[in-house]
């Protein structure tokens, strides 16, 4: 049962009253019969631009070149798109030209997959042309008529297919599946930005796995290489029980749908292919691999262009993820300094990730350590303890008025200070520290 929202029944209606046909469409029909509330509602109607222009108060031209207006309702914006036929395709993503069509059927053919093919409005019910209500109920992607026309017109359809999948938890079909292996590389002409959003809505799925199929189908080859090599290297270890590249996607299904997390988890192991030895009884090790991973994490993320937040973050749990941390509260201290809470904590959880994903092998000691390493954090945070700058007892205005000149050495000073403070929380008060400094200054 599909229930339009007020607005869009209002869209449809006037443009019904007006002698066109209207539907909402698409994504928004399909989440409905899977009983999710859509994201946003999507109008395709017979009516040509200009005609809904004329229709509603309030429009943006938002692409009207291919078709599409936006009608704007209680501060809301509805896309309402004409229903059109696609020329041809020159750069593996965007149409030539557009064709009006008075032709819904004609319209929903150039659709990606069946289950994002489905129109409905009040007046005519549901129109599924191609099967996407059967697809929804053996849970498969499968595109629209012919895929490999389908994958010509737009290249990015093909890790759409995969993150649907991963979205939804559904298959891909066999032939849909096939054209996927045999045009992966048409993803080279797709942009850097188009790549990470559908990157990104498949690690925070309910299946990140699906990575390897991403692998399987060559499109990981294509734009990220890094992680085929992972797939490829074995580790004969105690710790694993794993290649690098399934270690890797077990270690993301062990964390929440956070993207920091989930993409650290993907880059955390990436240098391990560029460090494995090999002792002569057969035990592999990847001395470095932390270092060499956080080089990929920040190549990757840049090649990718993701935002500078997203980009530190990763950098610094990668880099962090091996980092054994003492555990007692000078070194959770020193821990908490270097990193920030925000992150201290999410190392915890990257740990905790990483160890659930290697072997059992002294993963019962693994995880007592990290429980003990949150309980003293918690302790530190229960006395106030200071292991950061801003907490500091003094000032460098402090240090001004003790005497001391404006300038390098002052950082210096305050640094040293706060050295003192993270290994002996007691020395944070004003005259104890004010003491210390007058010892270097004079």
């Amino acid at each position: 049962m599909i229930t339009l929202p007020q607005d869009v029944a209002k869209i449809i209606h006037t443009l019904e009253e007006a002698g066109y046909e209207a539907y909402a469409v698409g994504g928004c029909v399909r989440d409905s019969l899977l009983g999710k509330a859509p994201n946003d509602w999507d109008i395709t109607t017979s009516a040509l631009p200009e005609q809904v222009k004329e229709l509603f108060p309030r429009t943006i031209d938002t692409g009207i070149q291919h078709g599409t207006v936006t009608v704007m309702m209680h501060h809301v914006g509805y896309e309402v798109t004409t229903y059109r036929v696609d020329g041809e395709y020159e750069d593996s993503r965007h149409p030539k030209e557009v064709t009006f069509t008075a032709n819904l059927v004609e319209d929903l053919k150039r659709r990606d997959f069946t289950i994002n093919a489905m129109a409905y409005n009040e007046k005519n019910g549901l129109v599924d042309e191609f099967g996407g209500i059967q697809d929804l109920e053996k849970g498969i992607i499968r595109a629209v008529g012919d895929p490999k026309e389908r994958f010509t017109e737009d290249a990015l359809r093909m890790m759409r297919a995969v993150r649907f999948a991963a979205q939804l938890g559904y298959a891909i079909e066999e032939k849909t599946l096939s054209a996927i292996k045999d045009m992966a590389q048409n993803l080279k002409n797709i942009s850097a930005e188009r790549i990470q959003t559908e990157l990104v809505k498949l690690l925070v799925s309910d299946h990140p796995e699906h990575m390897c199929v991403l692998y399987e189908s060559g499109i990981t080859g294509v734009i990220m290489p890094q992680f085929d090599r992972m797939m490829e290297t074995e580790q004969n270890n105690p710790h694993h029980a794993y290649s690098v590249g399934m270690h890797t996607v077990h270690a993301m299904e062990q964390t929440g749908a956070d993207k920091v997390l989930r993409l650290t988890m993907l880059f955390h192991d990436m240098g391990k292919p560029d460090t494995k030895t090999t002792d002569d009884d057969g035990t592999d090790h990847f001395h470095g691999h932390a270092t060499v991973s956080e080089d990929y994490a920040k190549t990757i993320l840049r090649q990718l262009k993701f935002d500078n937040d997203t980009l530190f973050k990763v950098k610094k749990l990668t880099y962090w993820h091996d980092h054994k941390i003492s555990a007692n509260a000078k070194g959770v201290r020193k821990a908490l300094n270097e990193l920030g809470e925000e992150l201290f904590l999410m190392l915890l959880e990257v740990k905790k990730a990483d160890t659930l994903a290697q072997s059992t092998y002294q993963r019962e000691e693994k995880l007592a350590e990290l429980s003990e390493l949150r309980e003293i954090y918690e302790q530190i945070k229960k006395q106030g303890d200071c292991f950061q700058m801003k907490d500091l007892a003094v000032t460098g205005q402090d240090l001004i008025a003790l005497g001391m000149k404006p300038g390098p050495q002052l950082g210096e000073m305050l640094k040293e200070l706060l050295e003192t403070v993270i290994a002996d929380p007691t020395q944070n008060e004003k005259e104890k520290l004010l003491q210390i400094a007058s010892k270097s200054i004079f």
